[in-house]
């Protein structure tokens, strides 16, 4: 029994000090989330389009030399 109540009196504790965390955190505000979600997105598809250049490039050369050494 001497279990059960340590761990309810935990859970208590740590419920307690996370709503105490939860006041200390600064959120962004609308503005701060709609640029960062920007430069987020900006960014996705600029290594998208970085990798797809690269990945034909490659892709180009190793056909190339396999067809180079095949024939």
């Amino acid at each position: 029994m001497a279990d059960v109540k340590q761990w309810v009196q935990s859970t208590k504790d740590y419920v307690n000090d996370l709503k105490l965390e939860m006041r200390r955190v600064t959120w962004p505000n609308r503005k701060q989330v709609e640029s960062t979600t920007a430069v987020v997105i900006f960014s996705v598809f600029a290594f998208a389009g970085y990798f797809w250049v690269v990945d034909s490039l490659l892709a180009t050369g190793v056909r190339r030399a396999l067809n180079f050494f095949t024939k």
